[in-house]
């Protein structure tokens, strides 16, 4: 048998180099409005700069449509961001801010001349038109090369439009006004000058973003308003009715607690309210609202029994009617009016995977449309014939495919993204193994990836991370959020156990298991992955004494507090851009936090705040943080650095000049840089 010295262990060269060994990742499938062709955003060798590619459905062939791209390999631009299909074959795309058209034989003519910072494009659902978003203005032009653009509402600084949707020949939008909100500067060094950025950057407490939902005819005009009670209440989703008579607005206020679905008559803009629920111990916002086939009534994603489902609800004097139930969630649904067919994305098979499948308007039975284990994100097809699927598994990087509907043929791939060097390396094998709770014996699951050779003899190194909520996902890398994908297999070609587990506060489990985080950062969510260790290094996956925890951000506030809070459990913790001090996060947190009233508010965000917890600190720390960081303030690791310092404790400070939040992803020297730092860290503390 073959053990881990057999195999050469990966670097970072292999890792984080161009042409990427695993490909690059294919974005923007869009469908022609016949639904025969899909336009997606690719590069085939590799690269990061994308170009347009076709995929024909008769004929299942692939051709490369633009070639903007062609001889541009490391240190050039993304590439096309955006795409939209367009009357005749054409198609608009997004180029560095400037807008394009793309003929039928791949030439490229400008659009909107003179246009800039162009993004969020969306064509009409003639395809006549394309309205997309200049800085904060909205905007929209014929589908010719001559025309001009057409301003529907200029934004200006702190006042624009947020997001907007075509219904009909009417655009509806919401409108964000941040001119009350907080505004901060953060000063930092970056290539050998003195700099200063100016954010948009409210505190709990403060006072928020206005918004509010308008409503303007494409040819221009006067815009309608629709005002809530209180414009500072979050917008989850709107929708026209068919007949264009009634507009749906679902908000909620700040602490998530209260929602409410309002109905307005767009001629009259009166207002009413469709649904209103009250949940105290709410801590995700994962409504979905759509109005019915033929505007008979709504459907909805709510927990109200427990876990996210589908309901119909026909009236606002009747009561919602489930269209499915069951011990798992839904994250997503579309409606095929015409099939009167609901088509959604669920973890019914498993905690880690997400699959299509369909049920009946009218409830019934639930068919699985996708096959294999993984995670299955779909792009259907204007007539639902058919879904584009971009699928991974924790072996295979995404990759699109093509499924029939309805059709139990196995799926047709349309590309093939990973370099041949992919299928030369030697992968860790992912393994699935369930914990619970020694708080409240709730079920959780970790994602472990083993070494090659590797055995259950209590020898093994073991990094748990990056820790964060919604990180148990069968496909490539985990948790996506981070090119993290790479340092978790250069440790486990060393020899570490990597893991990532389960946490309170993630999508999937119902609104019960997840009870336990409110009020709750830096507590429950430690207490469940200390639960995930023990319950590893007892089965012998790795030696207790030889365990390292690492996250960023919010994964960066656990990894503190569980250094803080358990000494000597971990060897040695990593956080990158930790959230020390939640008087400091965004409003938004207070769905979990809570909100900044009440007598305990005090101590509770003195709980929750890791700053006010590093007395406990004896392992081995590292903290990384970039000093031009909006998210998590710089400012507040120079914060508890000072605390550290004044408390006599030993720990490491890696500073990213000029970086923001993403500190992993701005660009691959950087990458490189500070995984290296993460790398080195662990094979120093976590040797035996």
């Amino acid at each position: 048998m073959t053990t881990q010295a057999d195999v050469p262990p990966l670097d970072f060269d292999t890792l984080y180099s161009e042409p990427s060994i695993i490909g690059t990742l294919p974005i923007g499938a869009s469908w022609s409005a016949d639904g025969q062709r899909v336009a997606f955003l690719w590069n085939d060798a590799g690269h990061t700069f994308r170009d347009i590619w076709i995929w024909e459905r008769d004929s299942g062939a692939r051709k490369r449509l633009t070639r903007l791209g062609e001889g541009r390999t490391s240190g050039e631009p993304q590439g096309i961001s955006e795409l939209a299909w367009l009357n005749g074959g054409q198609i608009a795309f997004v180029l560095q801010g400037q807008l394009y058209l793309a003929l039928e034989d791949g030439t490229v003519v400008p659009l909107a001349i003179g246009t800039q910072g162009v993004r969020t494009i969306a064509a009409s659902p003639d395809g006549a038109k394309l309205a997309f978003l200049s800085g904060t203005s909205l905007l929209v032009v014929n589908a010719d090369t001559a025309a001009q653009s057409r301003t529907l509402l200029a934004g200006s600084t702190f006042v624009g439009v947020e997001s907007f949707r075509w219904a009909g020949h009417q655009l509806v939008f919401v409108e964000a006004d941040d001119t009350n909100t907080r505004k901060i500067e953060i000063a930092y060094d970056s290539r050998g000058e003195a700099r200063k950025d100016r954010f948009v950057r409210a505190f709990p407490g403060d006072l928020l973003t206005r918004r509010r939902i308008g409503m303007v005819d494409a040819g221009g005009g006067k815009i309608r308003w629709f005002e809530r009670p209180d414009a500072e209440d979050a917008v989850w989703g709107y929708d026209l009715s068919r007949d264009g008579k009634s507009l749906l607005v679902s908000s909620s206020d700040l602490s998530i607690k209260n929602h409410t679905i309002f109905m307005f008559d767009v001629e009259s803009g009166f207002r009413g309210v469709f649904l209103a629920s009250h949940d105290p111990i709410k801590i995700r916002p994962d409504w979905q609202v759509a109005f019915a086939p033929d505007d008979q009534g709504l459907i909805f994603l709510d927990d109200r029994d427990g876990f996210n489902h589908l309901y119909h609800l026909r009236d606002k004097a009747g009561a919602p009617e489930a269209i499915t139930s069951g011990p798992w969630e839904i994250a997503e649904f579309f409606v095929d009016a015409a099939r009167g067919t609901i088509y959604f994305i669920a973890n019914e098979a498993h905690p880690a995977e997400r699959h299509v499948y369909s049920v009946p308007l009218a409830g019934g039975e639930i068919t699985r449309l996708t096959g294999p284990a993984g995670i299955h994100v779909p792009v259907f097809a204007p007539d639902y014939s058919a879904f584009i699927d971009l699928f991974s598994d924790d072996a295979t990087p995404p990759e699109l495919f093509l499924q029939d509907l309805p059709d139990a043929n196995p799926p047709h791939q349309i590309t093939q993204s990973p370099t041949a060097a992919f299928a030369d390396r030697q992968w860790a094998k992912v393994h699935y193994v369930p914990f619970k709770s020694h708080v409240d014996g709730a079920e959780l699951m970790a994602r472990v990836m083993l070494p090659h050779g590797f055995e259950p003899n209590g020898t093994h190194p073991m990094v748990v991370g990056s820790v964060y909520s919604d990180g148990l996902l069968n496909q490539w890398g985990g948790r996506a959020a981070h090119p993290s994908w790479g340092i978790d297999q250069y440790l486990a070609s060393r020899g570490f156990v990597v893991v990532s587990p389960e946490i309170r506060g993630s999508f999937g489990r119902g609104r019960e298991w997840n009870r336990a985080m409110l009020n709750s950062y830096g507590t429950q969510d430690i207490e469940d992955i200390a639960d995930c260790v023990s319950t590893l290094t007892g089965m012998g996956y790795a030696d207790p004494k030889r365990v390292g925890l690492w996250g960023s951000s919010y994964g960066g506030l656990m990894t503190l507090m569980s250094l803080f809070k358990k000494p000597g459990f971990y060897a040695a913790g990593f956080a990158g851009a930790p959230a020390t001090n939640v008087w400091h996060a965004y409003p938004e947190q207070g769905w979990i936090m809570g909100l900044t009233e009440g007598e305990d508010f005090i101590d509770r965000y003195t709980a929750q705040s890791a700053l006010f917890h590093s007395e406990g600190l004896s392992d081995a720390l590292t903290i990384l943080h970039g000093t031009k960081d909006e998210v998590v303030l710089y400012a507040d690791t120079m914060a508890l650095v000072e605390k550290l310092i004044e408390q006599g404790k030993t720990f490491e400070l890696v500073s990213l000049p000029g970086t923001g939040h993403a500190w992993a992803k701005q660009n691959r020297t950087f990458t490189r840089f500070a995984y290296g730092k993460l790398a080195a860290f662990f094979e120093r503390h976590l040797s035996p």
